[in-house]
């Protein structure tokens, strides 16, 4: 029997981009020896992208539609799209047309030749502003050094799953999810491919400088707890630091010498409780991890599907 793909794509507010990614997909996937299947997870759009799937689901056989109740972010869609994925592989794809169509063949080509995972890398676009990619560069920078995962530099939600990686996917029951950290920690055989992102058709960028901040955050502290160890040393090192003050209160006690006023001790105060309130919220994300995770409450809610 022909294989199956299932093309994942999660959107929010892409009514303009839905009808020009379907056709770009027919494009792409018509000549080529598969079935398929056009996965869109509405990612509680507050447009009129429910109302365009709906419409393109009853023109095309080929298309299906996930609408959440609300907006539950893009890594909970990901995961409702791969929860209804029923394809011998799965190609995630964002849905503004940067990730670009033309490359599934190549993806599907190297399935073919064995590889369980081929994911993408985005080259340096320089049409992109100077702080755009100076705070894609500083959140890889960020993910490699405080993390135990290594991800090259541009890796993107741009790849293809085989069937047995979707299985072990689907299977976690984590609630704070980083789907390129998974993907990356799961194994099995995986190559990386080259591409240059497309220009966005219509819309802008979801992603400001705050949500990649809290994205980085959010896949560092999924990862790794080398932030707690870091906070451990720095607690070590400023307490030891702090013992070289006590030779010099002793001389100025016993020798008269007047120790220095009020401006010294609240400036001191102040950076060592800085210091103290950087390492509890440290250690309050990852206890507020375990907080929501204990409350097994569902990743994303379904509100109308035509699966």
């Amino acid at each position: 029997m022909t294989q199956l793909i299932s093309i994942v794509i999660p959107v929010f507010n892409e009514q303009d981009n839905i009808p020009v990614m379907i056709k770009a997909l027919q494009r792409e996937l018509g000549p080529l020896p598969y079935r398929y299947k056009v996965i869109f997870v509405d990612d509680g759009s507050s447009d009129g992208t429910a109302a365009v799937l709906k419409q393109q689901a009853s023109m095309y056989e080929e298309v299906r539609f996930i609408t959440f109740s609300r907006n539950f972010g893009h890594q909970a869609a990901l995961k409702a799209g791969l929860d209804m994925a029923d394809g011998d592989c799965v190609i995630s794809m964002d849905g503004d047309m940067q990730h670009p169509p033309h490359l599934i063949p190549l993806l599907l080509s190297k399935w073919k030749e064995g590889y369980d995972v081929v994911y993408t890398v985005r080259k340096e676009d320089e049409r992109l502003s100077y702080s755009k990619r100076q705070t894609s560069n500083l959140f890889y920078s960020l993910l490699n050094g405080l993390s135990d995962i290594d991800l090259e530099k541009g890796t993107a939600d741009f790849r293809l799953l085989n069937r047995n990686v979707v299985n072990v996917l689907r299977n976690l029951q984590e609630y704070d999810l980083f789907f390129r950290g998974l993907v990356k920690w799961a194994g099995f055989k995986q190559l990386a491919v080259d591409y240059e992102p497309d220009e966005r058709r219509s819309g802008e960028s979801k992603y400001n400088f705050k949500k990649m901040m809290r994205f980085a955050l959010q896949g560092i502290t999924s990862f790794s707890t080398k932030p707690l160890y870091a906070a451990t040393y720095i607690g070590f090192l400023f307490s030891l630091l702090s013992t070289l003050y006590v030779p010099y209160a002793l001389y100025s006690r016993y020798f008269g010498e007047a120790i220095s006023g009020w401006t010294s001790v609240i400036v001191t105060i102040a950076f060592f409780g800085g210091l103290q309130l950087m390492i509890l919220g440290i250690i309050g994300i990852y206890l507020g991890k375990l907080f929501m995770q204990s409350k097994q409450r569902p990743v994303y809610i379904v509100k109308e599907s035509n699966i």
